[in-house]
């Protein structure tokens, strides 16, 4: 692997004598995809999308890239290529489009998904987006283009080919080698090979499975292990998966039917991707599925129900259901819940205690490591080296997961004779050639939050005291002091998360207490200064509590004046 060479440039506007490459989201992780490409002035971006919060990000459900760069640079912003419909590569358009305001590529199913998330915030009419047939061809400005019909469990996904005249890059999105997909085109294998044949300066590429060997399997696996599973299972079956894996939701249908069962779907987003996929042809199955209140007045042995909520998600269908909280749906002891997806890095607690819940209620679990119920779309080392293989390039970037499977994704690579590898970080602006490649400038970068209806940096002053108060609790602090100051009422002390209801007067009067001589303590000069008043007494109550309790509150101490 080369070593990276940091060489400083005058200005992040792309040069006429080189083509740049920039993560703001992706390198180093899984999702929250965000590339550009850069030359002439000019930069491409390719994907815009979304990660999800967890327990160490409380109020924030949904993250996405920090794009205050390319907010500095948008007159320098062409277009948005979009390489699929998942939600870690579409699902930051509605929240950022409005600061980019540049036009959108897409084949028409990504584009209807596309359209459907920007009409919750009425932005349907005002972007511009421009459908790209599969493996079509188009310009955007000095960027020539051209999509590569692959396989993926969602439609339509596209491999990307940029061209200009420094060279020709592969943008491989994410991507898999399927020979019976079930739904959709095969991976065009004769294109590859053409590219190669005319010559590929670098490739960007998926690096999800760089750690798992041989193949990552194919759907017709899934389906056939459906259609044998489903006849042994005598009461209701429910199927949880990504709501955008339209080739397993057609798979689970077709088993389904022949085991004289129907479908119903459970939620919003499986019936919205659904019916986008029924609109382009690839799910007539759709007509025929049952809503959610047939499929509760049916006999459980006639139903199979596929639920979203495979990740644990707590307001998903699943998981609402597995409370008892959804409005529609219940499950009975003796029904079976089929997980037919991977647990996404972060999620496994939540999966685990989905799982736990499930069984509880005396539910019968299976998971894919139970039997062949999912595979990834993603490429295992044997597709990678096959990749390489075809294409040749004499760069290798790898993206899109962690720094250990970008460092297994490069090691493939060199081992396929790929002369030159260099793992990217979010921020870097990389030189990608002609003749060198080194990284030229870092960026700003980081991760937005959606706290509510506003975006915040994931480091910001608000995010790290919630952050804190979740760990911890919060103490507040009233003080009534006269000018002189002088302490003419006992101090009010409320506790938040800090100890036991009902055992909270014991503390909350020796607080006050300690707060009082906090202030007594101090020199009179200083106590007619509300920023000190405030940090005495600060350090007293948390000194306090952390001795007694083992906590270091979030603190808030209010100084008033009379």
């Amino acid at each position: 692997m080369n070593s990276i060479r940091k060489v400083s440039h005058p200005t992040n506007r792309p040069p006429e004598d080189a083509l740049w490459f920039l993560s703001l989201g992706g390198a180093g992780e899984i999702g929250m995809n965000l590339s550009l490409y850069g030359t002439a002035g000019k930069w491409l971006m390719v994907d815009c999308g979304v990660t999800f919060g967890d327990d160490t990000t409380p109020g924030v459900d949904i993250i996405m890239p920090d794009i205050t760069f390319m907010e500095d640079h948008v007159d320098d912003l062409v277009g948005l290529v979009v390489t699929h419909g998942h939600e870690d590569h579409i699902g930051a358009i509605e929240h950022l489009w409005s600061r980019l305001k540049c036009p959108v590529y897409a084949t028409k199913f990504t584009a209807e998904l596309i359209r459907n998330k920007l009409s919750y915030g009425n932005l349907q009419r005002h972007v511009q987006i421009i459908e790209i047939l599969p493996g079509g061809r188009f310009d955007v400005e000095d960027f020539k283009c051209e999509f590569i019909p692959i396989t993926h469990s969602i439609p339509e996904s596209q491999m990307l080919v940029i061209e200009t005249k420094h060279g020709r890059v592969l943008h491989t999105g994410d991507w898999k080698i399927d020979p019976d997909p079930i739904v959709g085109l095969v991976s065009d294998e004769k294109r590859l090979k053409e590219l190669g044949a005319e010559g590929v300066l670098a490739v960007i590429g998926d690096s999800t499975n760089a750690l798992i060997p041989g193949h990552s399997g194919s759907e017709r696996e899934v389906q056939d292990e459906f259609l044998r599973l489903f006849g042994t299972i005598d009461q209701r079956i429910v199927v949880t998966c990504f709501s955008s894996n339209i080739a397993r939701v057609k798979s689970i249908a077709v088993a389904a039917a022949k085991a004289g069962r129907y479908v119903s779907l459970v939620g919003r987003s499986l019936w919205r991707n659904a019916e986008v996929a029924e609109e382009c042809g690839y799910l007539p199955e759709f007509n025929n599925f049952l809503s959610e209140d047939e499929a509760m007045n049916s006999p459980r042995n006639k139903i199979v129900i596929i639920s979203t909520g495979c990740q644990g998600e707590p307001r998903a269908a699943l998981c609402r259901i597995a409370v008892e909280d959804h409005p529609e749906v219940a499950l009975d002891a003796g029904d079976t819940v089929i997980f037919s997806s991977r647990d996404i890095p972060g999620n496994e607690k939540a999966i685990a205690r989905l799982q736990n819940n499930l069984i509880a209620k005396g539910l019968k679990i299976i998971t894919a490591h139970d039997l062949p119920v999912h595979v990834s779309g993603h490429p295992a080392q044997d597709e990678l080296t096959k990749l390489y293989q075809w294409v040749r390039p004499h760069l290798v970037l790898p993206v899109h997961g962690e720094a250990r499977h970008q460092a297994e994704h490069a090691r493939i690579a060199k081992e396929c004779q790929v002369k030159h590898t260099m793992i990217p970080a979010n921020g870097q602006i990389i030189r990608l050639g002609p003749d060198s490649h080194e990284v030229v400038n870092e960026v700003v970068n980081g991760r937005w939050g959606l706290d509510g209806k506003n975006l915040r940096r994931l480091d910001s002053s608000i995010a790290k005291d919630r952050k804190k108060m979740a760990y911890s609790g919060a103490a507040v602090v009233t003080l009534v002091m006269d000018s002189r100051g002088k302490v003419i009422h006992d101090p009010q002390v409320s506790l938040m998360g800090v100890i036991d209801e009902g055992n909270e007067n014991g503390l909350q009067e020796d607080l006050s207490a300690i707060a009082h001589d906090a202030v007594e303590n101090m020199p009179k000069s200083t106590r007619i200064d509300d920023a000190a008043v405030r940090h005495a007494v600060s350090l007293a109550v948390r000194k306090h509590i952390n001795a007694h309790h083992g906590k270091k509150p979030m603190m808030d101490v209010h100084v008033v004046r009379v």
